[in-house]
């Protein structure tokens, strides 16, 4: 990335803690969410938009309203043509962090934004081409640990959505960090003390000889 190139090419919050019921709904829509990541990018025009997501320009400008009204999209600049005015629409955060949620319908809500589902059916057809960088790890950590790694993580996202647009395929990158029931190994025992007599260990063939004693 050059020095002056900024991606997308406006200005931006850093995050956004979305928490109003209004903001989840706008965001649980796949087609809003896919106009959303398309402004990472650059700031686009609805007909940039529509053009972009193969939707009538009336479809997609009702759910660019949607997102406005939600706080979610904002107008970074215009530009007159001819006799008509052009908006340009950019985020109003590069990043957009569900917060504390205490509403049953608000989380009922964020549940169905399953993010890692999403990544699994679009990366059927790369897998099949044995086109997939994937890595599953887990690892029992503390919680401390947990967020730290989080906000290293978070950092690498952002690399990633910044990363100048060129080339003819466009790649997904996903990430998740979840609590599960994987097995784990128990915590190893304590060293004996100093001075401390070991008892000796015994196999099978031990148990044979104590039992020939016996018999005799």
């Amino acid at each position: 990335m050059s020095v002056n190139e900024q991606i997308p090419d406006y200005d931006l919050e850093t995050m956004l803690v979305v928490t109003a019921p209004a903001q989840l709904r706008a965001l649980a829509d796949p087609l809003r969410g896919t106009l959303l990541e398309l402004l990472l990018e650059r700031a686009a025009t609805v007909t940039e938009l529509a053009r972009a997501v193969d939707r009538p320009k009336s479809t997609v400008a009702y759910h660019v309203n949607l997102l406005v009204d939600a706080g979610l999209l904002k107008v970074v600049r215009t530009r007159r043509v001819r006799a008509i005015e052009e908006r340009y629409y950019g985020r109003v955060a590069r990043t957009l962090y569900v917060g504390a949620l205490t509403r049953a319908e608000d989380k009922q809500v964020v549940a169905s934004m399953n993010g890692l589902a999403q990544a699994a059916a679009e990366s059927v057809p790369a897998h099949a081409a044995d086109d997939v960088r994937c890595m599953l790890l887990h690892a029992r950590i503390p919680i401390e640990e947990v967020r730290d790694f989080w906000a290293e993580v978070m950092e690498l996202a952002r690399r990633f959505a910044q990363i100048p647009r060129s080339g003819d395929q466009v790649y997904g990158f996903v990430t998740g960090l979840y609590p599960t029931d994987a097995p784990t190994l128990p915590d190893p025992e304590p060293d004996p003390e100093p001075g401390a007599v070991s008892a000796p260990l015994r196999y099978p063939s031990d148990r044979v000889e104590d039992v020939q004693r016996q018999e005799r």
